[in-house]
């Protein structure tokens, strides 16, 4: 275990963490040139055309060190650097000894570089810092110096400079990491511990689990057990990533590799489980598991309704390799049957809908997003409500819970009166503190309802700093909040699928855009179609669509005005009895218009 070296990567988004572990496996020889590729860790093509990692990617490879002539086993977990996936950045980084510390020299310091530096320092990491991209013409290595120093205090001295895509500097952090980061530690002939930090399906062999040796040995044969469920397995195969799955004999103490056991579902490997042996068991799980729960729900319909039972299969087959997706059947009177969906985030939701179509050839309408809601009713009983449509009658109600999240942004100080004046007055947030981030860089600390932040905000975040700041939250629990349900009507019935839930305080503003914005969407009728808003029993916002009128004057040439007026009024009685009988045909967009509420405003 001496030679043995295992790190892992932490970033923002688009820092160079993928195009570093591909310098690496040139440097090292891992893969041969004629098989390189860029993003070679990147399996997805999202991954690849966003330049997002949405999984971990383990790694190992073997590099010769120029100090002492050893040759040392490097085992690399690059993690993902979105904010819906912090609970397998926090796993990823349970499992090693190290991390580097990668910041953009053109970017400096992001929210992300906050928060996943704050997680490694929990897991008592060893952190090396190195700063990217040095090659770029608008490169600040000085600042961004001075922002790391800043961060975690370590002289800018010992701060790498690297260019990840060039491949300068890359050969030093290697060698960086065998004399800084500790060698794993742990007892061999001691009882089986391991750590999921990630699984994958394989439709051949069933779930591949990616695990961390802490004691003991694992080998082909074995019955294993894992921890939250009590399952019992036999391993059939382990191996290691040297960067495709090779077999091994077994994996031992120290060790990063992959067990599979006939496992299912992803669902019964779950990330952050411990792995013992089923006949000699430890006492004690690994500390740090936790079952990953969505935040963000969503309505999901198929394009045609006729396809709703190849989107049931096609978000099964999406089920089997992402755990954290969760789906139940819903029926919507305007779009039919489909699925309410729960995601980590935006991001999340977003990869979810581009997966299935690009994978299953699926056209899908997404409603909405929506977070879950804690209703205390009068009667005693605790309804969990994540559809709007779902909402119970206000005059049912005791009191109403909503997700909070704390809300860290990072940004150059010239933005702060904007930011602020964002969260507090629009947002409803609450500010915590502020706190130095390095040079020219300040950090907002909020407690802010996660629904005021799924919708719109990114964007309008990005619009009033003209791009420079970032944003990191995590959830703190359900607060007491005055909230209620908007329901929109469509020639005098109720739309479910349109409803939305809000505070009072904001209840006006947004039934208002929102039934301005559906006037637009909605086509002309031959009859004038009101549209209202509905919130605490009575009607809040209205817009009317005007009717398509024929122009029955057009054969009158002259004579007496009564019979212009008869005519008049033949149609306006014909419109009065349409408008009673006839079906208003309600475009898809209209049901993507609460997604739009908020564009104006970001233009």
């Amino acid at each position: 275990m001496r030679n043995v070296r295992n790190i892992s990567i932490i970033a923002h988004i688009d820092h160079g963490k993928t195009t570093l572990t591909d310098r690496i496996l040139e440097i090292t020889g891992a893969i041969e040139k004629r098989k390189m590729r860029e993003q070679f860790l990147d399996s997805m093509d999202i991954e690849r055309e966003r330049g997002i990692t949405i999984k971990s990617h383990p790694l190992r490879v073997f590099y010769k060190s120029k100090k002492d002539g050893k040759e040392y086993e490097i085992n690399i977990v690059d993690t993902p650097g979105h904010v819906d996936f912090s609970y397998e950045v926090d796993r990823s980084l349970a499992a090693v000894e190290g991390a580097i510390l990668l910041v953009d020299a053109s970017q400096g310091v992001q929210a992300q570089t906050v928060a996943n530096t704050y997680k490694a320092l929990e897991h008592n990491l060893e952190i090396i810092p190195a700063i990217n991209k040095i090659d770029l013409p608008n490169a600040n290595v000085a600042e961004t110096e001075l922002e790391i120093e800043d961060l975690i205090g370590i002289p800018s001295s010992e701060i790498l400079k690297i260019s990840a895509k060039e491949g300068i500097g890359v050969e030093e952090l290697l060698e960086e990491i065998i004399e800084k980061v500790p060698a794993p530690s742990g007892d061999e002939d001691g009882k089986l511990k391991a750590l999921i930090f990630d699984a994958k399906y394989d439709k051949y062999r069933g779930v591949i689990v990616y695990i961390r040796v802490f004691d003991g040995k694992v080998s082909i044969g074995d019955k294993i057990m894992t921890f939250s469920n009590g399952q019992s397995y036999e391993v059939i195969e382990t191996g290691v990533f040297t960067p495709d799955m090779t077999p091994v004999d077994e994996l031992k103490a120290g060790d990063i590799g992959y067990i599979i056991a006939g496992i299912k579902e992803v669902s019964l490997a779950r990330i952050g489980d411990t792995i013992t042996n089923a006949i000699d068991p430890v006492e004690e799980p690994l500390e740090g598991y936790k079952e990953v729960k969505p935040m963000v729900f969503a309505g999901m319909f198929p394009g045609v309704p006729e396809y709703y039972e190849e989107l049931r299969k096609a978000l099964e087959k999406l089920k089997l390799n992402d755990s954290a997706l969760v789906f139940y059947p819903d029926h919507s009177p305007a779009l039919g049957f489909g699925f309410r969906c729960g995601f980590l985030g935006l991001l999340h939701m977003d990869v979810v809908k581009e997966r299935l179509e690009r994978e299953f050839e699926m056209t899908v309408i997404l409603t909405a997003p929506n977070v879950e809601y804690k209703v205390l009713l009068k009667n005693g009983e605790e309804l969990i409500v994540n559809d709007p449509a779902k909402f119970p009658d206000e005059s049912t109600i005791q009191e109403v819970y909503e997700p909070y999240v704390k809300l860290s942004i990072i940004t150059p100080p010239e933005y702060l009166g904007r930011l602020m004046n964002l969260v507090q007055n629009e947002k409803r947030g609450t500010m915590i503190s502020t706190e130095n981030a390095g040079f020219e860089r300040v950090v907002l600390n909020f407690e802010v309802p996660l629904a005021e932040i799924i919708f719109d905000f990114f964007d309008k975040m990005k619009a009033l700093s003209r791009g420079y700041a970032s944003m990191d939250y995590e959830f703190i629990g359900y607060r007491k909040s005055d909230l209620v349900k908007v329901s929109i009507l469509v020639n005098k019935e109720p739309v479910d699928a349109l409803s939305i839930i809000a505070h009072k305080d904001k209840a006006y503003s947004m039934a208002r855009k929102l039934v301005d914005k559906l006037a637009e969407l909605i086509p002309q009728h031959q009859f004038e179609i009101p549209i209202q808003a509905k919130a605490g029993g009575r009607i809040i916002a209205r817009s009317t669509i005007k009717a398509l009128r024929k122009d029955v004057l057009a054969k009158c040439y002259g004579g007496d005005v009564t019979r212009k007026m008869k005519l008049l009024q033949k149609q306006k009685e014909g419109k009065k009895k349409l408008r009673e009988i006839g079906n208003v045909s309600i475009p898809q967009e209209a049901f993507l218009a609460l997604l739009k509420v908020g564009e104006d405003e970001n233009k």
